[in-house]
């Protein structure tokens, strides 16, 4: 996903490892208008993401379901069965 955010012009920033409030920070998730989230196991990450940034847009594409407590947060879920990395990421820089 972050190659094909790249090759529409989207600045990418990635987070190895845990995502957690100093990575997300050091990371611009403060001056960044879109969070993409490809590891369900770190949806803990959304809420952090989001106080962090209230008017970041989350949106996880993964296989995996998001845990109940973060779905509120998320503005949207992909299966990446169904769309390919390019078309989310052309949709996510329009």
């Amino acid at each position: 996903m972050g190659a094909a955010l790249a090759d529409q012009g989207v600045a990418v920033e990635r987070v190895e490892g845990v995502a957690n409030r100093d990575a997300l920070a050091d990371a611009g998730i403060v001056d960044a208008a879109l969070f993409l989230l490809t590891d369900a196991r770190q949806a803990t990450a959304i809420p952090v993401a989001k106080d962090l940034n209230p008017d970041l847009r989350a949106v996880v594409y993964a296989r995996e379901s998001v845990p109940e407590f973060v779905r509120g947060q998320v503005d949207l879920v992909v299966d990446p069965a169904l769309l390919e990395p390019a078309t989310v990421a052309e949709e996510l820089a329009a």
